[in-house]
């Protein structure tokens, strides 16, 4: 090792010993930072003693309750738990005698995915279970003058058992009771009757208030639990207005100011509602707390609310709980089967997107779709619904394509007249000459896009649709096991950032038609441009190649029915342009073009429209534009 080898070693271990007793803090610092500790150790004990404090008080407030239920139901405190199934074509619910409320909801005639594999396979085509034993809990509590009653601590007695009845009994001895009717319809819906016998002097006066307290930890029931959660949220309806949700993302906890007819804890495409006959009192408290996705579970959905209630005994407590599918026709004739003569508007709960394209699908896509599926399977119906668009679309489309066309023929003549043009600061004028032209031929520069901007909603109302149409839950078609999630061309076992856990078949197809389409634009509005027009394309060119690559990351964890949808519509989309390039004669365009404008020399038509009205901007840019020279070349003479 010769003498700078050492000398540089010597001098590299100064500089670390010197920086590490430069960074080396001081007295005072140390002397904050032990306080600071201090500090935080205390806040740590008193937090740890506050959560024990609680702890306690939650434990004895139980008791207190178990106690004051006790005091007047001891006789329904112990006994056998039965369970009880109320069961139809569409449903099947059990009951337990122990709290008198349902454990269990499974709905017929929907495929059960088993989501402990991988792939999501179909392990049940018979149905769904919604939720089972600890994952829902329902109490319905009453406060009387020296005891709180509480439904979940009482064994109730069963009598009127059949497959659609059941009446649970509690006994508090000296001819009081409790008692819950149950009465399950046709189909979805159960009706539910809560009444007191013999305690009208136990209640203090002006005590009319049933408390129930329900909560649902809600279960993961397809593949895509990202793409399934989006579309799981607590959703309620005010007595007087509308319907409305907690956000689906992130732990929210509201306390209602209006009255509410019904709460829903909604799936994506199956929902537990419960519904009430003299509507939720003002300060519903309801709460969504999202899930890990290793849970399986999607959220823990909490409802605490009051509802009228007749102490005498006289009228019973109604509601109705529905159970079933987030199907848009059922959901607008329940209405039908309830007994409250309330409009519910419970087809609410299929989201259909924004005012406008929820009027597009409300009035078009389920019809069609409705139509189309009775006779052909859903792949087909997507196709079908895509090639029914496009038709009615046509004429637009044509239209667009013929003025860009017309643009494209007349691009050499617009270089020529504007050749003179090229500086900077004659852009306005390049721009007048162009519009002056434009003018002469009868072509409209925007003709060509407002046409196209039509078919946006159409493609985002169906990006409203599809998600939400239960018709498509476990439908295959072609390579896609089922068209309402995701399919995996490739998976592996840990999610990677902004892709997953896998690679969609259906959203590649999708990007890589989005690029054809695109670059066939590119190539037509290209065709078009003049001058600087033909620069600054370059950089929209990158933005338009760009697009694909973030839809990828954004739909491919989407349904595939959805990602097969856009496949299909910009494949024919790139069809059609492509046909209309190939068939279009652009000499004789050119020539008509000519006459039309000897046309327009004889008898020359006053512009109107948006043509006009940008000419007229344009030329009063071009007025600002000479004053503000004008006085810019005054001003240098002054400097002179």
């Amino acid at each position: 090792m010769d003498k700078n080898t050492i000398t540089g070693f010597v001098l590299i271990a100064l500089v670390l010993f010197g920086f590490a007793w430069w960074q080396q803090p001081s007295a005072e610092q140390l002397e904050k930072e032990r306080a600071a500790y201090v500090q935080d150790s205390i806040r740590n004990a008193k937090k740890i003693a506050d959560e024990k404090r609680k702890a306690s008080e939650l434990a004895k407030a139980e008791a207190a309750q178990k106690a004051d239920t006790t005091a007047l139901f001891h006789q329904a405190l112990s006994g056998n738990a039965q369970d009880i199934v109320l069961k139809n074509d569409k449903v099947e619910l059990t009951l337990n005698t122990k709290g008198g409320t349902i454990k269990k909801a499974f709905i017929k005639n929907y495929v059960g995915h088993n989501i402990e594999v991988k792939d999501g396979s179909k392990d049940n085509k018979q149905g769904v279970t919604l939720f089972d034993g600890e994952d829902q809990r329902m109490n319905f509590s009453l406060a009387t003058k020296d005891n709180n009653i509480e439904t979940q601590d009482l064994f109730f007695t069963p009598s009127n058992v059949t497959d659609s009845t059941l009446t649970l009994t509690a006994v508090a001895g000296g001819g009081k009771t409790l008692t819950l009717n149950y009465k399950l319809g046709k189909s979805y819906m159960l009706h539910l009757s809560l009444q007191t016998t013999g305690m009208n002097g136990l209640f203090k006066p002006g005590e009319n208030q049933l408390n129930i307290d329900w909560q649902e930890k809600s279960k993961q029931q397809e593949r895509g639990y990202t793409f399934e959660n989006r579309y799981a949220t607590l959703t309620y309806k005010e007595s007087n207005g509308g319907t409305d949700y907690l956000s689906e993302t992130a732990e929210a906890d509201e306390t209602m100011e209006e009255s509410l007819d019904w709460v829903a804890f909604k799936n994506q495409f199956f929902s537990a509602v419960m519904i009430s006959k003299d509507g939720f009192q003002t300060g519903a408290r309801l709460k969504s707390t999202p899930q890990s996705k290793e849970s399986r579970y999607l959220k823990q959905y909490q409802a605490n609310m009051n509802t009228a209630f007749d102490p005498s005994g006289k009228k019973a407590t109604e509601l109705e709980l529905y159970f079933g599918p987030n199907d848009f026709r059922l959901l607008q004739n329940i209405e039908s089967e309830s007994k409250f003569q309330k409009e519910l508007d419970m087809e609410q709960l299929v989201y259909l997107g924004w005012p406008l394209f929820r009027y597009i699908n409300r009035w078009f896509t389920i019809y069609v779709f409705d139509g189309l599926s009775k006779f052909f399977p859903m792949g087909i119906v997507l196709i079908l619904i895509t090639l029914l668009l496009k038709f009615i679309t046509y004429p637009m489309v044509k239209k667009s394509y013929m003025s860009s066309a017309k643009m494209r023929v007349l691009k050499p003549k617009l270089e020529e007249a504007t050749k003179k043009y090229n500086k900077k600061e004659d852009q306005m004028q390049k721009q007048q000459a162009m519009m002056q032209m434009y003018s002469e031929y009868g072509v409209s520069p925007l003709s060509g896009c407002l046409p196209m901007l039509i078919q946006m909603p159409i493609w985002i109302a169906m990006f409203n649709f599809v998600p939400n149409a239960i018709q498509l839950r476990g439908e295959s078609f072609l390579w896609m096991d089922d068209l309402s999630t995701f399919d995996p061309i490739l998976s592996w076992d840990t999610d990677l950032w902004l892709i997953g856990d896998h690679l969609s078949l259906t959203c590649i197809l999708f990007c890589a038609t989005n690029i054809l389409y695109s670059w066939f634009t590119m190539q037509q509005q290209k065709d078009q441009m003049v001058g600087q027009q033909a620069d600054q394309m370059k950089m929209m060119q990158w933005m338009m190649y760009m697009m694909p690559l973030f839809f990828f990351f954004m739909f491919n964890d989407y349904s595939s029915g959805l990602n097969f949808y856009y496949f299909i519509s910009l494949f024919f989309s790139a069809a059609i342009m492509w046909a209309l390039r190939k068939t279009t004669n652009e000499e004789k365009l050119l020539a008509y073009l000519e006459a039309r404008r000897e046309e327009n020399k004889k008898n020359p038509k006053k512009q109107g429209g948006l043509a006009a009205r940008m000419q007229a901007i344009q030329e009063m840019q071009r007025k600002q534009q000479e004053e503000l020279r004008r006085k810019q070349e005054e001003l240098n003479r002054k400097k002179q």
